[in-house]
């Protein structure tokens, strides 16, 4: 099956959901948002459009061989590299692994398309829902996230309350720190007030602890973290970011794709086929090594090619 899977990656260790296998819904990178500390780069087709972006027979068969080949995690995520809940399928696709297994499913989706009655009723069908809600008002939504066109922030706001009135399952609510955009201690009680009042059952506090798609998207220190996260007392489970930490896999696999950059330069889609990897993951790898200036990235025109920069020094991780 190794060698058919498009659309599944993992299971890969998540501080959030333990040993999770990774649904991809959508081509890489469609969303709804272009936000500036998205770790997998800038959205390449920004959208509100919902379709059956893969088949969903394609989606059920690498699945149901996953699971029928003794696959196991702690959760089934429908999230990643685009916004899961524009695949106008994902609901069925939620019944069906519910039909066919007993791992919990979770979808992570940044709550823009919760305003449609539709897609609440898809959504609700999950075991865990985490919704990302991390500004104050339209200007900083705007600033953070950069919508398309029609997304506002009281759809957001407005979409995610009605979603939790019916949701009676596990709802987390992800707030990301950008400092300078929304990490003023009076904005962040805002942010607070708004999350608060969804009564979520976790809150996850993030900020830029891997490279971001903009430079400017400043992450804020640990020490300020800390500070930050006293707004959201009245949620009993609020996790912060462990800052400079990198598991041994994440090591093992920076090392293994400068070395073959040190040789060739490469696209993304062929470090992808050498390391039988998901786009999701190489894209984490590729901006950390561009971010620490290791490899480098020349447009032939044709797409991206990266290659490793011309040292003697050994590579350190952090």
């Amino acid at each position: 099956m190794k060698n058919t899977v498009k659309h599944l990656f993992g299971p890969v260790p998540s501080r959030r959901f333990g040993r999770s296998l990774g649904v991809d819904l959508t081509p890489f990178k469609t969303c709804t948002l272009d936000c500036v500390f998205c770790q997998l780069g800038h959205t390449t087709s920004k959208t509100c459009q919902r379709c059956e972006y893969v088949p969903l027979g394609e989606l059920k068969k690498e699945l149901l061989s996953w699971i029928r080949e003794g696959g196991t995690a702690d959760y089934i995520s429908l999230a990643g590299s685009g916004e899961p809940t524009l695949h106008n399928g994902f609901g069925e696709l939620i019944d069906f692994i519910h039909a066919n297994s007993d791992i919990p499913v979770a979808l992570l989706t940044n709550g823009t398309t919760l305003y449609s009655p539709d897609v609440r009723e898809s959504a609700a069908k999950a075991d865990v829902a985490k919704v990302t809600m991390s500004a104050y008002d339209q200007e900083s939504f705007v600033r953070l996230h950069r919508p398309c066109e029609g997304v506002t922030f009281n759809k957001l706001v407005n979409g995610t309350y009605a979603f939790r009135r019916d949701f009676k399952k596990s709802l987390w609510i992800e707030v990301f720190l950008v400092e300078g955009i929304n990490s003023d201690i009076d904005n962040v009680r805002r942010i607070a007030a708004l999350v608060g009042s969804l009564k979520p059952d976790k809150i996850h506090l993030n900020t830029s602890v891997r490279p971001p798609s903009e430079e400017t998207a400043t992450a804020v220190s640990e020490e300020r973290m800390i500070e930050l996260a006293s707004p959201f007392d009245m949620c009993p489970n609020v996790i912060i970011p462990k800052f400079n930490s990198i598991s041994p896999g994440d090591e093992l696999n920076e090392v293994d794709i400068l070395e073959i950059l040190r040789r060739r330069p490469c696209t993304a889609v062929q470090i992808a086929e050498a390391f039988d990897m998901h786009m999701n993951e190489v894209a984490k790898y590729i901006s950390r090594l561009l971010y620490k200036k290791l490899i480098y990235s020349d447009d032939r025109g044709i797409g991206a090619y990266y290659s490793a920069v011309k040292s003697k020094e050994e590579l350190v991780l952090r």
